[in-house]
């Protein structure tokens, strides 16, 4: 199996926004939201979480009365917000998206805060369609001719992702591990930089959520499998890994927290404009387009789903062979 790799942690942005009108009235009468919220988000602009997030904020624009901004900040598997969110003002106005990395985080290196609790959780959002894609010139046709050309050459079928230690790292190790394959791991800073790399031929496959949908659509990638408990009705023809001998459904949930010690009324009001956003066609149309499903809980459900998540990620790290600390 490949060397393994663990996330180093350091700091990066680039600033992107979605805009709302701002009630003049509202904004001068002191009652929560009155200055615009940011959203940090771990992954790069372009990519299908900072899409959807970006859908959600401009609708929440509307929910909330004020401007909601989202500010990229990739690297490190997405964990960058949840790390910021230690450190933000409590009163509202900073939020980070959780994403399923950070329950890895207390197995991987020692860490001051606990995911489970150190947060402020909001509400869980939505869920990933994930799958496995090749260019549409590859000679792979198949996600069983994947598995055999990994077999007749081992260690060369290389596969990007958005990073060391992600979701699609792990379970492309778990699927390696079940088809008794080695694939070679390629990390990038996010979707935005795999998908040049794949169609430019630098890399022979990526396994990344469904921002590959436009371009299967477009004749330019083919996709092989999804990792979804069954096949998903935009491609009736692509089966999931369970079918295929695979005993692994992903779709990994997120959502959104703010710092620990954010007033109770003004989570609730967090919750109530993001939960109404949660409603609108636009949020809607970009699930749809992406093939995603809502998948809402509200703060206190998120948390004890947290907490779950942190045993049972450390439990996949460990049958991988990842050493605790990331010794």
């Amino acid at each position: 199996m490949q060397r393994r790799e663990f996330v180093r942690l350091g700091v990066g942005a680039a600033v992107g926004g979605a805009a709302g009108a701002i009630p003049l009235a509202h904004a001068q009468s002191g009652a929560f939201p009155n200055k615009p919220i940011k959203i940090m988000v771990g992954f790069a602009a372009g990519g299908v979480t900072d899409l959807v997030v970006r859908a959600l904020a401009e609708a929440a624009a509307t929910t909330l009365k004020q401007r909601v901004v989202v500010e990229n900040k990739p690297g490190a598997g997405g964990v960058f917000p949840s790390q910021q969110l230690q450190t933000s003002p409590a009163d509202g106005y900073t939020l980070g998206l959780v994403v399923q990395s950070v329950y890895r985080l207390p197995y991987m290196m020692d860490i001051k805060w606990n995911p489970a609790t150190d947060p402020d959780y909001i509400l869980r959002l939505t869920g990933f369609t994930w799958g496995i894609v090749v260019p549409a010139k590859s000679p792979i046709k198949s996600f069983n001719d994947y598995i055999a050309y990994a077999k007749a050459h081992p260690g060369e079928l290389s596969y990007a992702t958005s990073g060391a230690a992600t979701t699609q790292h792990l379970t492309m190790e778990q699927i390696s591990r079940q088809a008794s394959v080695t694939l070679n791991h390629v990390p990038f800073k996010g979707t935005a930089e795999a998908i040049p790399a794949l169609l430019g031929g630098h890399v022979m496959s990526m396994a990344d959520a469904s921002t590959w949908g436009p371009y299967v659509d477009a004749g330019e990638m083919r996709l092989l499998v999804v990792w979804s408990e069954k096949r998903i009705p935009r491609y009736p023809n692509v089966p999931t890994l369970k079918e295929l001998g695979i005993n692994l459904v992903q779709t990994s949930p997120w959502g959104l927290a703010a710092p620990k010690g954010t007033p109770p009324q003004v989570i609730k009001a967090l919750h109530d404009g993001f939960r109404a956003a949660m409603d609108s066609k636009l949020f809607k149309d970009m699930l749809e387009k992406y093939d995603m499903e809502p998948q809402y809980l509200n703060g206190e459900a998120y948390k004890a789903f947290a907490a779950e998540q942190i045993v049972r990620e450390s439990e996949i790290l460990k049958s991988l062979g990842f050493k605790r600390g990331g010794a």
